[in-house]
């Protein structure tokens, strides 16, 4: 492969690489809680998701991973001739099915804890040196009998030892927890792995829930993905009906874990390979996310945001879309700014500079991360200079551009000429670069 070929990959490399830089510097220390059902390990899967955790752990993230076995004891059940037997979707527990339910997560838990010692050269996890550290941390009460039936050995989680599982995590390593738990009596109850995963995260206050599931995420009346989800939409979705048993129940303890004090939850697809790298560092992911209340701000920027906008303008700058502004100048102009902000990483910024005695604003420095362009936030950005322009009794709005000057025209802005512009705003014009003029009326 000769040179020329070589480098749009590697500037490729480099941009993503510094793209997903925010995120893991937002991530180091934070305590994750991955929760995956059995059916993933029967489709082969397990060796992706182990890969794709150790990275997570390996950048300094704190991992407790939760897996089922609901498909594991269904088979082992059958192997011994007994009934599979589910009331509202909760197994009944039997004698039988209690040991069943032992072997099958003594066996996951096995397969799970070799798949983190791999470490074969040109694999994700050459070099790699996880520990993985499991045991009794649930206690459990049975959930008895419920309209008449009695669930025997099912079970509820009832309390998770937080402190042991702080200390292992502080020892810097993964945490694994199955789906049974113990009562003060020595008995052993089959839980199901999402409670156990909700319980857990409320209990160790953790940043992020992710189940990685067999459903494609919560979609709407129409089908249509729903990337992101506040609390009240969530109850909304639960109380319509309309989705399937599954999808409901992953929504229900995401929804449960964000009321109990959990920052973020998440259902994604484990079908795609990948999934929850994609969710968590790409700005649209690939699955639903639970959170309090939208994640994506447009507001007027303060000092905080001066590093997230000079690393948003940098490219543009480097590029000659933008004209290279002093570091000290922007944090002096930081109120001058409105940002789009989406969980704590700035993707768009535009300033405002007024010139009241003419009646006139300039709009500068507008920018917009290439990975959302397509989503409309320049717009918004414009729309909120223009808005904060009028409430300054400011009847007209320019901008100075080289590269886009149709995307302007295309929303109410016409050619001037450079004698439009103010007096004191000619004098610093850069004649070098040969900004075209457009003026919008308000």
């Amino acid at each position: 492969m000769n040179s020329a070929a070589v480098q749009p990959e590697e500037d490729q490399f480099v941009a993503w690489l510094r793209a997903v830089a925010p995120y893991i510097h937002a991530f180091r220390g934070k305590t994750f809680v991955v929760a995956f059902p059995g059916e993933l390990v029967t489709q082969g899967l397990l060796n992706g998701l182990v890969q794709d955790v150790s990275l997570l752990h390996a950048m300094g993230m704190r991992m407790v991973v939760v897996f089922g076995s609901r498909p594991q004891v269904n088979e082992q059940l059958r192997l011994r001739g007994g009934e599979v037997r589910y009331e509202d979707g909760i197994r009944i527990t039997d004698a039988l099915a209690l040991e069943c339910v032992k072997e099958a997560a003594g066996e996951m838990r096995l397969d799970i804890e070799a798949a983190f010692s791999q470490g074969l050269p040109n694999t994700p996890m050459a070099h790699a040196s996880v520990r993985v550290v499991s045991g009794n941390l649930v206690s459990a009460r049975p959930v008895g009998i419920v309209d008449g039936v009695d669930y025997m050995y099912t079970g509820l989680a009832r309390k998770v030892d937080a402190q042991t599982i702080r200390f292992a995590l502080n020892s810097n390593a993964i945490v694994l927890i199955s789906n049974l738990g113990f009562s003060p009596t020595g008995e052993a109850f089959n839980l199901t792995m999402e409670d156990v995963a909700s319980t857990t995260a409320i209990a160790l206050d953790a940043d992020k829930l992710i189940f990685v599931t067999e459903t494609p995420g919560i979609t709407d009346e129409n089908g249509a993905l729903m990337n992101e989800i506040s609390e009240a939409e969530a109850t909304s979705l639960l109380e319509k009906g309309y989705l399937s048993a599954e999808s409901a129940g992953y929504l229900k303890y995401a929804l449960q874990a964000c009321e109990g004090g959990v920052a973020r939850a998440h259902v994604i697809p484990f079908a795609r390979d990948g999934s929850i790298l994609l969710e968590l560092f790409r700005h649209e992911g690939v699955g639903s996310m639970l959170v309090e209340e939208t994640l994506e701000e447009l507001r007027e920027a303060s000092l905080d945001d001066v590093a997230g906008i000079v690393a948003l303008i940098s490219p543009l700058e480097k590029d000659g879309t933008l004209v290279k502004r002093d570091r000290t100048l922007i944090e002096r102009e930081a109120a001058n700014f409105s940002v789009i902000e989406h969980d704590g990483v700035i993707f768009g910024c535009a300033a405002l500079y007024p010139y009241p005695e003419d009646g006139i604003a300039e709009m500068a420095c507008l920018a917009v991360n290439p990975l959302v362009q397509s989503r409309g936030d320049g717009e918004r950005l414009l729309k909120r200079i223009e808005v904060r322009a009028r409430a300054l009794g400011l009847k007209r709005l320019f901008v100075l551009t080289t590269r886009t000057t149709h995307w302007f025209l295309r929303r109410g802005f016409v050619l001037a000429s450079i004698d439009a512009l103010p007096a004191e705003r000619q004098n610093f014009y850069n004649w070098q670069r040969r900004s075209q003029v457009l003026i919008k009326q308000l």
